[in-house]
């Protein structure tokens, strides 16, 4: 592997590679937390002339020269099914673009079966490839089964990306239903599979290079709100590892993605667990997990992205090898297994747009009509998860509005799937509460004082209603009117 491109493969520029591209085809497109996505060929596809309508399914949000060059080109017709860029919401919301919205997990097998969508055209992001192999660079996604399932393989070679990144790899194909074997990993840590995906050399349409980087994460500096969930969050942690055995030798946890999730992983490194190891089962590596490894706080950290800042890519690709002992990237079929978040038993947490006095969580649409991003893997950690727990602010838009709400307008994860809810106003354990006593906590314990009487009022009106969730229907939506 000391060249990147080993073997007599064809080589395309990008716009030659366009040009391989049907105009209605359906790209199948690696990438996952905005890293480690095609570049340069959705440009070329975005700038050339011809009439399109592509359907584009990627295994998580990918960056600007898909999801914004693309939809400006008016070249993007169907998208699934999960985006974090503000011009496909917009074209989203607006009809321009259909969209389908999925769990990660089954992803591959709804798109490896033809439930989901059949790929015309895999366009792939590596760092070397062969043959019949490639190695992806730095994210491994639904690469995989997306390289199985396309008729025609486009790979883009991006020389931007270390190729120590490979060390990072554990790509595990599980088999075929109904003879689909155990997957054999007894540990988060543990290793069964190789550094590199494997393809049919006939799929292959040809080779491209590039030297676009990823667009690095950016976090926000955590605010005072970020700063008191993450307290409780800890607080509430340290006494529940002491109270359950279901911790008593580790604690494995998973994060959501983003600003919130980053900073409540940096309050781990403060928790008082005892002698038990800390670790990482989830979907993404941000930057609050190498400053946990960095200080010897984590022993594990296995996920399928590396969703880095700037500074985090820098400080990573600089030590891989340092790195490389506790870092593990895993196609996306085994880092949100159900199987294996059970198998763990490891605390989800994650946030959400907002929760109802009853138990029920809106992630991803805002007065659920406009969608943001997409549900992404919070179903296959919410429903799988030991211990579900919801983080979040009380409110939004500096106050105006709450986050808990009488009732949600668009249900992406039920009563059934959250234990814990955790808000800058403190902590309500929901688990075996009925449905009045999960209000009555949410209302006294994570709700911002300017809205508990109203919270209560409401809860009032429906008890004089009876049955057994109290909804004051005429008014239930109220709160949602005029956002």
């Amino acid at each position: 592997m000391r060249d990147r491109i080993t073997g007599d493969l064809p080589r395309l520029s990008a716009t030659e590679a366009a040009r391989e591209v049907g105009d209605d085809d359906t790209l199948l497109v690696s990438g996952f937390g905005s890293v480690g996505y095609p570049k340069v060929v959705p440009l070329a596809l975005a700038e050339s002339d011809r009439d399109r309508s592509l359907t584009v399914v990627s295994g998580g949000s990918v960056g600007p020269e898909i999801d914004d060059a693309l939809v400006e080109a008016g070249a993007l017709g169907r998208r699934f099914p999960y985006q974090a860029r503000a011009t496909s919401q917009a074209a989203i919301n607006d009809g321009r673009v259909a969209f389908h919205d999925r769990n990660i997990s089954t992803l591959g097998d709804e798109v490896l079966y033809g439930d989901l969508a059949d790929g015309d055209v895999a366009i792939i992001e590596a760092l070397a490839v062969g043959p019949d192999w490639l190695v992806p660079t730095a994210s491994i996604g639904q690469t995989p089964a997306f390289v199985e399932n396309a008729d025609r393989l486009i790979v883009e070679v991006n020389r931007t990306v270390p190729r120590d990144v490979r060390a990072f790899h554990d790509v595990y194909r599980t088999g075929r239903p109904p003879n689909r074997e155990p997957i054999p990993l007894r540990d988060p840590g543990g290793r069964i599979g190789t550094d590199r995906v494997t393809f049919d050399p006939e799929s292959l349409v040809g080779v491209v290079e590039s030297d676009r980087r990823d667009q690095p994460y950016e976090f926000r500096d955590p605010t005072a709100d970020d700063r008191a969930i993450a307290d409780a969050l800890r607080t509430f942690l340290e006494a529940e590892v002491e109270r359950s055995p279901l911790f008593r030798d580790s604690l494995r946890i998973q994060f959501g993605v983003g600003s919130l999730g980053n900073a409540l992983m940096g309050a781990l490194g403060e928790a008082d667990l005892g002698d038990r190891e800390l670790i990482y089962f989830g979907e993404v590596i941000q930057d609050g997990l190498l400053d946990l490894l960095d200080d010897g706080d984590l022993a594990t950290a296995s996920a399928t992205s590396l969703a880095l800042s700037a500074e985090g890519q820098d400080r990573l690709f600089e030590h891989i090898d340092r790195y490389a002992e506790d870092i593990v990237l895993r196609p996306a079929d085994l880092s949100n297994s159900p199987t294996l978040i059970d198998r763990f038993g490891v605390v989800a947490v994650n946030s959400a747009l907002e929760i109802d006095l009853f138990g029920h969580v809106n992630s991803t649409h805002v007065n659920g009509t406009r969608v943001l991003n997409g549900v992404g893997g919070s179903g296959d950690f919410n429903r799988n998860a030991a211990l579900t727990v919801l983080a979040l602010p009380a409110t939004a838009a500096d106050g105006d509005i709450s986050r808990i709400v009488p009732m949600t307008p668009h249900v992406d994860h039920t009563e059934h799937d959250i234990d814990v809810v955790v808000t800058e106003q403190g902590v309500a354990d929901l688990r075996g509460a009925s449905p009045r006593e999960t209000a009555t906590a949410l209302i006294e314990n994570c709700a911002h004082p300017a809205y508990r009487d109203d919270l209560h009022e409401y809860l009032e009106r429906g008890e004089r209603r009876g049955g057994h969730i109290p909804h004051d229907i005429e008014t239930a939506l109220d709160w949602h009117v005029d956002r």
